[in-house]
């Protein structure tokens, strides 16, 4: 809170004005009085102040942590109008859209989840398929799936899917919000102790450097991506264990009928048939829950935690880093084509005015960049997570490392980035429609002062 006050001879008009982070007012005396203004007391009993609301400027609206402004002078009423809080925001706003991305992207996830833990064959000489795997590639996936399955089939387990991006996505955005506020409030409290101990003139000054309109630095914020990535691993394993059980589920029963026709065991139905009664018998999520927890306690549903780990520690750091360096491109190239428009002088430019199409680059390199920092983690992870679908009756879970290990051995360097093509392609859209969606309920709300 900073005053300034104007003295003027006698005769003039004695004004005092107050400022206190972009809201201004300005005091003035009940009546112009010949009295010498410098015995003009703020006390004294004056008008009602006339106040001037000013809207706040925020030069980085992405992700910063919400400001709540209090009008603390006297005489000055605080707002009755409530809005919401960040963490209010980040839920609801990363709840919608994680789940609208979710429907798009679910298709291309299950293919990618398919290519990652297609069982290995040998079809033999001249069947046209390379020894080892069910699929020649994304297309074949995507062209086996409908053939067998019918569109439906690659909306197979999206309902945990939708659950998962809901929570996914609301507890990403919340707690990396959150913990920009700790590294400002961290850095805010050093600041000011050491400007108190030099001048306590300072004191206003130094309280500014945890302020929410400055940027964090890129170092800053991969702390904050890294420990909401890590957060949210908790939240996503047993939502994925469930996804990816419920993806491979036709997987293995059709590997069942087939094995039970080699076998000559001709008496069940014809293959077609087979395969339908086989998927209106699949268990839904609520079953795949129940079977975890019965067979390996409460924990078997973390089952796959140090992958998922892995690939959302690294991974969110690349999402967020990505997306805030773009960001932070556009607008500085947007402040520096207004400079040079206007003539110079100083530009203030704000996120709310990067265009939709920037948003949505700056989203899709963060969906390509998160998913390539890490995605071998995911392979294993998705691998240990569908053993018990697609392996023998029996079969324990294997360790993170002898996972890794046998994919190598077997399948290669390929086989550890086997969908990741596909995954790319899916994630680049998806994030940058969750960005876009973030921002732009953001900038509404914000619009609308709530």
């Amino acid at each position: 809170m900073t005053w300034s006050a104007a003295y003027y001879p006698s005769g003039a008009e004695c004004s005092v004005s107050t400022s206190h982070y972009g809201i201004s007012s300005t005091l003035a005396p009940a009546s112009s009085s010949s009295s010498n203004c410098s015995s003009y007391s703020t006390r004294e009993a004056i008008r009602p102040p006339i106040v001037t609301l000013k809207p706040l400027a925020r030069s980085w609206k992405v992700h910063a942590p919400n400001e709540e402004v209090f009008l603390e002078s006297s005489g000055v009423a605080k707002t009755d109008q409530k809005k919401l809080s960040r963490a209010t925001k980040d839920i609801l706003f990363g709840s919608i859209a994680g789940m609208v991305a979710k429907v798009f992207e679910h298709p291309f996830d299950l293919i990618k989840v398919r290519l990652q833990t297609q069982p290995f064959s040998d079809p033999g000489p001249g069947q046209g398929k390379p020894k080892g795997t069910l699929y020649n590639g994304a297309f074949d996936a995507f062209r086996l799936t409908v053939q067998k399955e019918g569109l439906i089939g690659l909306f197979r387990g999206l309902s945990m899917p939708i659950v998962g991006a809901t929570l996914e996505n609301a507890t990403l955005f919340f707690t990396y919000n959150a913990l920009q506020g700790q590294i400002r409030r961290f850095n805010g409290e050093a600041s000011a102790k050491a400007q108190l101990r030099d001048s306590p003139e300072k004191e206003a000054a130094a309280s500014t450097k945890a302020n929410p309109e400055a940027p964090l630095s890129l170092p800053q914020l991969a702390i904050a991506a890294a420990g909401a990535g890590a957060v949210t691993s908790f939240v996503l394993t047993p939502i994925e264990l469930i996804k990816c059980r419920m993806q491979v589920q036709m997987i293995s029963a059709e590997a069942a009928i087939l094995a039970r026709e080699a076998t000559g065991k001709t008496s069940g139905p014809p293959m077609v048939e087979a395969l339908n009664s086989a998927r209106r018998a699949l268990p839904g999520p609520v079953a795949l829950v129940r079977e975890a927890v019965r067979k390996d306690g409460f924990g078997g549903l973390w089952l796959g935690q140090t992958g998922t780990l892995l690939r959302e520690t690294g991974g969110g750091m690349a999402w967020f880093l990505a997306f805030e360096s773009t960001s932070r491109w556009f607008l500085r190239r947007r402040e520096r084509l207004k400079e040079g428009g206007s003539g110079g002088g100083e530009q203030v430019v704000t996120s709310s005015e990067l265009k939709s199409w920037q948003l949505v680059v700056a989203g899709a390199l963060a969906g390509v960049s998160y998913n390539v920092v890490l995605f071998p983690a995911d392979s294993v992870k998705s691998t240990i997570q569908t053993e018990a679908e697609l392996s023998p009756a029996g079969t324990k879970p294997s360790s993170f490392m002898a996972t890794l290990r046998r994919i190598y051995t077997t399948r290669g360097l390929a086989g550890l980035y086997a969908g990741c093509g596909i995954t790319c392609l899916r994630s680049g859209p998806s994030s940058a429609l969750i960005f876009l969606l973030y921002n732009r309920l953001e900038g509404f709300v914000e619009s609308k002062g709530w």
